[in-house]
């Protein structure tokens, strides 16, 4: 009987399976761990670590982590994003209505009969960006309007408002509404450090639906993009959905402020809206709200790209420069002698490589400065000083 009922083979059982479990507790223990580390909604991404021996910072997602990050900051911004409804009348003609050329109609019913004006109505976005009523939103939005009336949340009627500055070529204006209370704003980022794939809010009124939220990343900086007869330079590019209406209100980051106007949209494109860069707004709207107007640089040329072709025949080394076209009558460039057939190798100390160079730095220069610009002309080189003026017309 002893030998069926013998204790010790059964209890070395029973420790190597206690062995095994614990060893399998302790391989479920790390598995855990490894596995906490690397799908953590709080995992790092490594650092620098180009130099040999220097310790990696880690650099933390910026992804919206907490459920409801976007909803808190909607909630918080929206009532300062406003409702832009605009009013024009058109005057009608007599070609408008075929009746009217009929001399035997008009004999009928006297000459008093008159076409009627017709009202046009706009609708648009746009943002609070003070306490006592200014607000921000795109020229397109209130050009050639008549009545502007904003719609303030908490507000039961729509306040008039007054146009207080505007500029066609940055399509950037300035609103002023009277109201009884201090009004909610928002503040001015700083688009320059915002980088490629952050995330954006973009609200407003698309197609008239109040306040709708739409949310992106930011897809490219720097976009230049021509819309009918404004040639935008540095846009912002994002896939938060931008459609009609939307135009004026604001493109926010994850701390709330505005980084960006929006502004555009591709219609043959899926996901691409452009916003003008809070670093475009900053730099004029003082000028707006104090002057009404933003003083354009002017200097009065039409330019040309300096081929090998154009190299070769003025004896220049390089295929470098901005070629002179033409020169606008009674402009700074004509004032100061310029010609066409110059070809402008610097202004003002910097190297022109070609025509977009000149551009931005004219579009740089306060008016009224004088610069010394460094010309080829006829295969000799030239120093020529120019006052900038004020830009007055759709010139360079």
């Amino acid at each position: 009987m002893r030998k069926f009922f013998n204790t010790r083979p059964w209890t070395g059982g029973v420790l190597a399976m206690a062995g095994a479990i614990a060893a399998s507790l302790v391989v479920v223990l790390l598995l855990t761990l490894v596995l906490q580390i690397n799908w953590s909604p709080q995992a790092t991404l490594a650092g620098d670590v180009g130099n040999a021996g220097a310790q990696a910072q880690p650099a933390q997602l910026q992804i919206p982590t907490e459920p409801n990050t976007i909803a808190d900051i909607v909630e918080a911004t929206g009532p300062a994003v406003v409702k832009i409804e605009t009013r024009t009348t058109v005057r009608g003609s007599a070609t408008m209505d075929p009746f009217l050329n009929d001399p035997f109609f008009r004999q009928f019913f006297g000459g008093s009969f008159q076409s009627r004006p017709r009202v046009s109505q706009g609708l648009g976005s746009g943002f609070i960006i003070t306490k006592d009523g200014y607000i921000l939103t795109n020229e397109h939005v209130v050009d050639g309007a008549d009545e502007i009336s904003v719609t303030i949340l908490g507000y039961d009627q729509p306040l008039p408002a007054k146009l207080i500055g505007a500029d066609h070529d940055l399509d950037l204006a300035v609103l002023k509404v009277e109201a009884e209370k201090d009004l909610p704003f928002l503040q001015l980022g700083e688009s320059d450090k915002t980088r490629v794939g952050e995330w954006v809010i973009a609200i407003g009124n698309p197609y008239g639906l109040d306040h709708t939220v739409t949310v992106g990343v930011i897809s490219a900086k720097g976009r230049p993009v021509t819309v009918q007869d404004r040639q935008y330079r540095n846009l912002l590019q994002t896939d938060a959905s931008i459609n009609p209406g939307n135009s004026g209100g604001p493109l926010l980051n994850l701390r709330g402020e505005v980084i960006g106007i929006n502004t555009a949209v591709n219609a043959q494109a899926q996901g691409i809206g452009f916003a003008i860069p809070t670093s475009t707004v900053q730099g004029v709207l003082k000028d707006l709200i104090n002057n009404g107007k933003v003083a354009h640089p002017w200097l009065g040329v039409s330019l040309l790209p300096v081929t090998k072709e154009i190299a070769r025949s003025l004896g220049l080394e390089q295929a470098v420069g901005a070629v002179v076209n033409g020169v606008v009558s009674g402009s700074p460039a004509e004032r100061a002698g310029l010609k066409a057939g110059d070809v402008i190798q610097e202004y003002n100390g910097v190297a022109i490589k070609n025509p977009q160079d000149l551009v931005e730095q004219v579009a740089q220069t306060p008016v009224g400065s004088q610069v010394v610009v460094k010309l080829n002309r006829k295969g000799k080189t030239q120093e020529i000083t120019v006052t900038i003026g004020e830009k007055q017309t759709k010139n360079l």
